[in-house]
């Protein structure tokens, strides 16, 4: 007689001694599932990050005391990991070559370049800019090194180039600020902001030996297309008229207000037609209009002069500032003395053929006439006391508009 057990489940018997079927029957248990051996594990070697460092010394001259804080630069190579074990045993670079090739050309950009003033808080601080040339045999040596004992980081080997006018020429020369000009181009339009930016650009970081001479002229170059100007107003005769370089005279009469501070002996200077609205105070402006209006001035230090020119967009303030080899001078100078002041006469007013009937655009401010005459007292270390005085003639000006064409007050 059958136990209770097997009554209940007939196959139970069966499926303890392996028998097999291709289907349950109905009443009784399914088949279990054949379970497939496991695959097998592809093992992922992961890329090895390879970090180059690069440290280089940069002096800086804070007042008289010079410091040689540290640069530093890092750089990531990632090396597949099939090609890392092979790295680490050969020492075979050539895998790395391409990555290697464009970390030299980025850290090789770096040029040398002479010393340069910049404001931080109160002080000036001079910085200058060391060139970089990587030592490549070296620098793959070290690498090698350091693949070969496990390490994933290597210096970079640097050979540094240094510029003409380093910060310790500086330093040994004594430079340090010795004044500035400033001026205002508030209300200008863009064609003066432009021509602004490129003539100051031209100038900034202009050197003046001893005993050699300024030259504004010389020194903007052309004023063209070419050199980045464009067509603007400029006063000719009585009158305005368009031309490249329009709003220039802002630079020399910013770069005349800052030689004039520093009791540099000024050798040409040129006083604009009529009193301009953007080089108050007057009597201190320069108008330059090549080749018969420059402005000029003399380095009569014992030391090099370096002329540097800043732009504040959102003040809309040129400032000209001048470093040398103090002398000791002292320099004062009086507040601008106006003489025989006539009231200006009613405005002129030009075309513009962009402007409908009844637009009118104010180009220039109207401005009375005068005499101004500035006094200037340079007293030197040796006792010596030099006065001058800077004298201008300025005509009644009566502003000027631009209007259309068809407009009857176009002369």
């Amino acid at each position: 007689m059958a136990s209770p057990l097997f009554r209940s489940f007939p196959l139970l018997p069966a499926l303890l001694l392996g028998w097999q079927a291709t289907a349950a029957a109905p009443g009784t248990l399914p088949l279990p599932t054949p379970v497939a051996p496991p695959a097998a594990v592809t093992r992922v070697t992961p890329p090895l990050r390879l970090q180059l460092r690069l440290s280089a010394p940069e002096p800086v001259l804070i007042g008289s005391r010079v410091e040689r804080p540290s640069l530093e630069r890092q750089f990531t190579l990632l090396v597949p990991g099939e090609q890392a074990a092979r790295l680490r045993t050969s020492g075979d670079l050539s895998p790395l070559r391409a990555a290697l090739d464009r970390v030299y050309t980025q850290v090789e950009a770096r040029r040398a370049r002479d010393v340069r003033f910049f404001r931080e808080g109160n002080s000036w601080v001079a910085r200058a800019q060391t060139g970089w040339k990587v030592d490549r045999k070296q620098t793959e040596a070290r690498l090698r090194e350091a693949l070969g004992r496990g390490e994933g980081s290597s210096a970079l080997v640097l050979r540094l180039r240094a510029p003409a006018r380093s910060v310790r020429w500086a330093h040994g020369q004594g430079l340090t600020h010795l004044a500035s000009g400033r001026s205002t181009f508030a209300g200008s339009p863009g064609f003066r902001v432009q021509n602004i930016r490129v003539g100051a650009g031209k100038l900034h970081g202009t050197w003046v030996a001893p005993g050699a001479e300024f030259n504004f002229n010389m020194r903007v170059g052309r004023i063209d297309a070419a050199g980045g100007f464009v067509r603007g107003y400029v006063i000719t005769g009585r009158t305005l008229s368009l031309e490249d370089g329009g709003g220039l005279c802002q630079v020399s009469t910013t770069v005349f207000r800052a030689a004039h501070a520093a009791g540099l002996p000024i050798t040409e200077r040129h006083a604009h037609s009529y009193q301009v609205a953007y080089y108050d105070p007057p009597g201190l402006d320069a108008a330059v209009y090549a080749p018969s209006k420059n402005l000029r001035w003399r380095n009569d230090t014992a030391g090099p002069l370096l002329v540097q020119a800043s732009w504040d967009l959102s003040r809309r303030e040129l400032r000209i500032d001048l470093f040398g080899r103090p002398d000791g001078r002292k320099v004062w100078v009086a507040a601008p003395r106006q003489a025989d002041v006539r009231p200006p006469p009613p405005p002129a007013f030009v075309a513009d053929a962009n402007l409908r009937p009844g637009e009118t655009r104010r180009l220039d401010m109207p401005a009375p006439g005068s005499r101004v005459s500035v006094a200037r007292q340079v007293r030197y270390a040796d006792g010596r006391v030099v006065r001058d005085e800077t004298r201008s003639v300025y005509r009644p000006w009566g502003g000027l508009f631009a209007v259309s064409p068809q407009d009857g007050r176009v002369r």
